[in-house]
């Protein structure tokens, strides 16, 4: 049986490359997104705008990225993994684009935290009631 949290963040993030391979190699810019929920992928997708519509007509684009752009773009995803530091829950987008025959990317890390989750580590009778400066 197949289960997610078995498979390391790059291993989860070579599978995503692996599904939207077909949607990728249709598209010349967009973004790449991945939630996470205890280090493990569940939602991702790609936000794109690829129609064009003029006179009536609609068109995508004329060409999308190369198998060697998809592998490249893969390897800078899976790279980017070495800037997440000690977050478990959020979401990372890839900004792609096609720029002078090489695909440009840029990561944003958000990292989500729950604050019921932090009451349990910091209880209230740790702690003295903290106050402001200007008090």
């Amino acid at each position: 049986m197949f289960v997610v949290n078995e498979y390391s963040l790059p291993r989860q993030i070579d599978i995503v490359f692996k599904e939207l391979s077909e949607e990728l190699s249709g598209l010349e810019a967009g973004t790449l997104f991945v939630q996470i929920r205890n280090n493990v992928i569940g939602k991702f997708g790609i936000r794109h705008t690829p129609l064009a519509g003029r006179d009536g007509h609609v068109e995508g684009p004329d060409r999308g990225l190369s198998e060697q752009q998809i592998r490249a773009f893969r390897n800078m995803a899976i790279e980017s993994l070495n800037y997440k530091k000690s977050w478990t829950h959020g979401e990372i987008n890839y900004d792609f684009a096609i720029r002078k025959a090489a695909v440009v990317v840029d990561a944003q890390f958000e990292s989500n935290y729950n604050m019921a989750s932090s009451m349990i580590r910091y209880p209230k009778n740790v702690y003295q009631e903290v106050r402001s400066e200007r008090s």
